[in-house]
């Protein structure tokens, strides 16, 4: 049973990826060296954080570095935010007595300025702030609280967490929220991976904080191809599709119409209305390596229209969206689902003659 939960700071419980990919091209730019999309430095970027620099600016101190990351830090403070469901997550464990610990590389100021503004530090037992390699300190984390490892679960969104808690032989939860992506993160193989802290209060509450992964039955999703007044086709990206390109959709509650699933999820997952709404095709999606936890799915797909000049609004499962043109949607690094989709309304498309949208 899980009584001790340990958490990292930044992607975890705070979104500071904005601020901190900021900071770091500014201390780039400094040093003279070309800065970063936030593509590449999410790729690249990793704990310790020495080990970063010494690779990207081998030419700087790294005492130079950290100062000239700090100057732009302060600056960019501002962009730091709560993440979704964290709030609820620590509220949940407190009312369930959950001893919590923060283990974090976040320096000492940054946390005290964002715990004054989120009261995040009310639920923490101890943090362990400024700390350049995890490893060398849970140790001396779970020995001199008591915690007992096999009771323990650390929580993270970096590779060099999941290295950590095996190291430290405690339970392992990657999270999606942060700065690694699922591949990165599987290759640390944690012993689950979650979109949110949401998914996991879910989990806990579910298996009474007993870790235990059943199969489970298989999920009725519905999911659409979208299009707009001049034809183009909506891609999104998220990271529980290995930040593939796919549509939006998901689960049917309980009593839903599938027509009605359909409508609620493009309007939770991009704030548009949707209408003309026709079946393409039915999928098994089983045990996808795309999709970031094994899972049974059974994937009904739909072509809609979004009318009019509508503003899209991506909520927190979406990272990044496109209108395009059919061709080049077929082109996109695109999970394997979606592009079955778009196959089979591709030869639709040919039978008919064209296309009703």
């Amino acid at each position: 049973m899980i009584r001790n939960i340990i958490f990292d700071w930044s992607g975890t419980l705070v979104d500071d990826l904005p601020a901190v990919w900021a900071a770091t091209n500014a201390a780039l730019k400094r040093g003279g060296v070309p800065e970063m999309n936030l593509e590449r430095f999410r790729a690249e970027f990793c704990l310790p954080f020495p080990v970063f620099y010494q690779r990207v600016i081998p030419q700087v101190p790294l005492d130079t570095v950290e100062e000239w990351f700090h100057d732009g830090f302060r600056k960019a403070q501002d962009l730091v935010k709560d993440l979704p469901h964290s709030r609820q997550f620590l509220i949940f464990c407190k009312s369930h007595r959950i001893r919590m610990f923060v283990l974090s590389s976040i320096h000492e100021e940054y946390y005290r300025i964002h715990t004054k503004a989120n009261g995040f530090d009310k639920f923490i037992e101890k943090p362990y702030l400024a700390i350049r390699d995890k490893q060398k300190v849970i140790g001396e984390l779970l020995s001199s609280n008591k915690l007992k490892a096999d009771e323990t679960l650390f929580v993270g969104d970096m590779q060099h967490d999941m290295d950590t808690a095996h190291h430290g032989k405690v339970h392992s939860c990657a999270v999606l929220t942060g700065y690694n992506n699922l591949n990165q993160l599987r290759a640390s193989k944690p012993e689950m991976v979650v979109e949110h802290l949401g998914e996991l209060k879910q989990i806990l509450e579910t298996q009474q904080f007993e870790l235990k992964r059943g199969e489970g039955a298989p999920v009725c999703t519905v999911g659409a191809l979208v299009y707009n007044d001049a034809g183009q086709v909506l891609m999104v990206k998220t990271p529980k599709w290995s930040d593939l390109w796919g549509i939006p959709g998901g689960k049917i509650k309980f009593g839903e119409t599938m027509s009605n699933a359909l409508r609620r999820e493009i309007l939770e997952e991009t704030d548009m209305q949707v209408d003309d709404i026709h079946f393409v095709l039915t999928q098994d999606c089983i045990h996808s390596d795309e999709f970031y936890r094994d899972a049974h799915f059974v994937l009904l797909n739909y072509t809609c229209r979004a009318r009019g000049a509508q503003a899209i609004k991506l909520n927190d499962e979406a990272r990044e969206y496109q209108w395009t043109d059919f061709t080049t949607a077929l082109k996109l690094n695109l999970n394997t689902p979606t592009r079955v989709l778009l196959e089979q309304v591709a030869r639709q498309q040919a039978v008919n003659g064209s296309n009703h949208h």
